[in-house]
Parts: C-alpha cells; sequence; structure tokens
C-alpha cells in the first residue's frame, strides 16, 4: 500500500492533492505521522480529500493504527492513518506502479514531485 510521510511542515492542500490521486489509483493509502503538528496536517489533509474525491463517488475513511519506525537508528512510535474508500472498492481501477509508491510530503518539493506522480 502506498505510504506518505507528513511532518507538521507540510501543506494540507498539498498531501490532500497527493492523497486523493493515490486513493484514486489504488483504492487506499497509508499515511505515516510522528507527533502532533504531523497529525494535525494529516487529519486536515483528509478532510480536504474527502471533498476532492467525493464528487466521484469516493467516500473515505480513516483508520488509526500504531507502528514502530527506526530513524536516525533510534526507535520510535509512529500514527498510520489507512486512508480507504469506505466500499473498498477502487474508483478508477488503472494500475500505474508495478511497485509500491513511498511518498515523503514533509519537503515542499518532494510534494509537487508526489503531485506529478500521482495525478496522471
Amino acid at each position: 500500500m502506498e505510504l506518505l510521510k507528513v511532518s507538521s511542515r507540510s501543506s494540507p492542500n498539498s498531501v490532500a492533492g497527493a492523497l486523493a490521486g493515490v486513493v484514486r489509483q489504488h483504492g487506499a493509502a497509508h499515511i505515516q505521522v510522528i507527533g502532533a503538528g504531523a497529525l494535525n496536517q494529516a487529519i486536515k489533509a483528509i478532510a480536504i480529500a474527502r471533498g476532492y474525491v467525493a464528487p466521484s463517488g469516493i467516500d473515505l475513511v480513516c483508520v488509526p493504527t500504531f507502528a514502530d519506525v527506526e530513524i536516525d537508528g533510534e526507535g520510535r512510535t509512529a500514527i498510520r492513518l489507512m486512508v480507504e474508500n469506505r466500499s473498498g472498492t477502487v474508483v478508477d481501477a488503472t494500475d500505474h506502479a508495478a511497485s509500491p509508491l513511498h511518498l515523503d510530503v514533509t519537503d515542499e518539493h518532494v510534494v509537487d514531485e508526489a503531485l506529478d506522480l500521482t495525478t496522471h
């Protein structure tokens, strides 16, 4: 499943665009955050993305879980938000990627590239 990494500096609108594109293509995505600020940005992005995909008949839902990750050799606990269409069906079933897509939307430059990858 596609993984979008979000930080407290991520733009919710940019993350929402990337998320909407991934969900349209693949039916679901994981958002990974560490910290309250990052979680805040991710939740705002999910709310915005719901508005982007609703006209296509996609009803996004979010399921939170914990994940143990290693950053710079240090163990951390992240929150992963699984975002998927409530019905579980993919509206646009075109498969554009043979391998998993990992998008780090913590940097504005990377966000622009992520949007280019997910909107084609």
